[in-house]
């Protein structure tokens, strides 16, 4: 009895299915079974039937020596399963292995065809999991849109995703298109990144993969300079902007600037009600983290808002408002043009967009710990308003523009009184 792997079409010119095939000793009888891996004829070795290429740290190489520990895989589980049926002195039926291979590789059977199908049992598991309280929702959301992301990912390659084929490679790919074609921003992709891979280890640990490259995937850093905080002068000209004839985007405003006058973000912020506020502060548990309690005082801004709608603010869904909040400001006038610049592996992707498509909800607590850093407020004093524990998470807020950095090199290096010689020197 022997076993070997051959292709199913070993004359194409494409990849095509690896089969595993056991001979018995009368010859007549051929056990096969498809092992759904796939591979190009010209990346075979015939000979020894198994992947060329084997030695080496080439991207090739890692994936052959993976395809091959998958393979054998296969040839191991035959060699048990005979065994097994040898001393139980049981029949060696072809129908009975072929059910015992079905048990073992049903999770990877032909499964490199079926990422999204894979995806989907992944999803309906995390929807089992999480309870029905907000943050298990938006994780759901989350999980939800990184397979639309994946699916138009795969359209505009015009290549199926295979567990098998996700390396390297196809995660630069990856990264450039949510940069230049989804226009990410660093956070987002970052988010994006951490819940694909989420979903490749939960693949792993459940047998729907053998890859492991995917543990090297490091989202890349933006550059500092690239998100957008307001002057608080900004944020006045946007308070007392005439929406009368668009209640729409009316509400929408409102919403920001109550955002950018709580330092909260979206979720805790666009939730706030009457029986939240307590002798002028605002009292909340952090829907991010239930462990933490919010305390943020009212302020002139955050009052008018409140009192505007009757403690019953807009309900606007994240999304909708990241859409929205762009309309306000492009309708304010606030269409300069800004650049920003990501780090992709060695290159910086540059793009330049109106300042009003940088705009997200998070511009608004962005905006809070910038006005009031350089307002000079104590980090400590606004940490306990944003509910922040960290100093180095907490910094990575701070965006001053250009008209601060210029106010505060003019603050600290200025002369009181120029002497009369420097300047009789500087003009003969």
């Amino acid at each position: 009895m022997r076993s070997t792997f051959n292709l199913k079409e070993p004359n194409a010119d494409k990849e095509t299915l690896i089969l595993f095939s056991a001979y018995f000793k009368d010859e007549r009888r051929k056990f096969v079974y498809s092992t759904g891996e796939t591979i190009n004829p010209n990346q075979w070795d015939f000979e020894n039937k198994q992947p060329k290429n084997l030695n080496g740290r080439t991207d090739e190489a890692n994936n052959h020596r993976a395809l091959k520990r998958q393979l054998d895989r296969y040839s191991n589980f035959f060699s048990d399963t005979i065994q097994n049926y040898k001393l139980a002195n049981r029949d060696i039926m072809i129908s009975d292995i072929k059910d015992d291979f079905n048990v073992e590789f049903k999770r990877t059977k032909a499964i490199s065809s079926k990422f999204f199908e894979v995806y989907d049992i992944f999803l309906n598991e995390k929807r089992n999991d999480y309870t029905e309280d907000a943050n298990s929702q938006t994780t759901i959301k989350r999980y939800e849109y990184n397979k639309k992301l994946l699916n138009d990912f795969q359209l505009h390659r015009n290549k199926k995703i295979h567990f098998n084929q996700i390396n390297k490679s196809f995660y630069n790919d990856f990264v450039n298109y949510c940069v230049t074609t989804k226009e990410h921003s660093a956070n987002t992709l970052r988010r994006n990144v951490g819940l694909l891979k989420t979903f490749l280890y939960w693949a792993l640990e459940n047998n729907h993969t053998y890859k492991t490259d995917f543990q090297k995937f490091k989202a890349p850093k933006a550059q500092q300079t690239d998100e957008v905080a307001l002057t608080l002068e900004q944020v006045q000209e946007i308070f007392e902007f005439d929406f009368s004839n668009n209640k729409r985007l009316e509400k929408v405003r409102d919403l920001f600037v109550f955002g950018c006058a709580t330092g909260m973000r979206y979720s805790n912020y666009s939730k706030v009600k009457k029986k939240d506020i307590q002798n002028d502060i605002i009292k909340v548990r952090d829907k991010k983290n239930n462990d933490k309690a919010l305390e943020v005082p009212l302020n002139d801004f955050s009052m008018y808002v409140l009192k505007k709608y009757d403690y019953r603010l807009p309900e606007i869904s994240n999304q909708r408002f990241n859409d929205y909040i762009k309309e306000v400001f492009k309708a304010i006038g606030y269409d300069e043009n800004i650049k920003k610049t990501i780090k992709l592996g060695k290159d910086l992707i540059e793009q330049i967009n109106p300042l009003y498509e940088r705009i997200s909800s998070h511009t608004a607590r962005r905006s809070f710990i910038t006005i009031m850093k350089n307002k000079k407020i104590p980090d400590k004093v606004i940490m306990s308003y944003t509910g922040h524990r960290s100093l180095e998470v907490f910094n990575k807020y701070y965006k001053p523009n250009d008209e601060d950095r210029k106010d505060f090199m003019k603050t600290v290096w200025k002369l009181e009184e120029v002497p009369m010689k420097n300047i009789q020197q500087a003009n003969p």
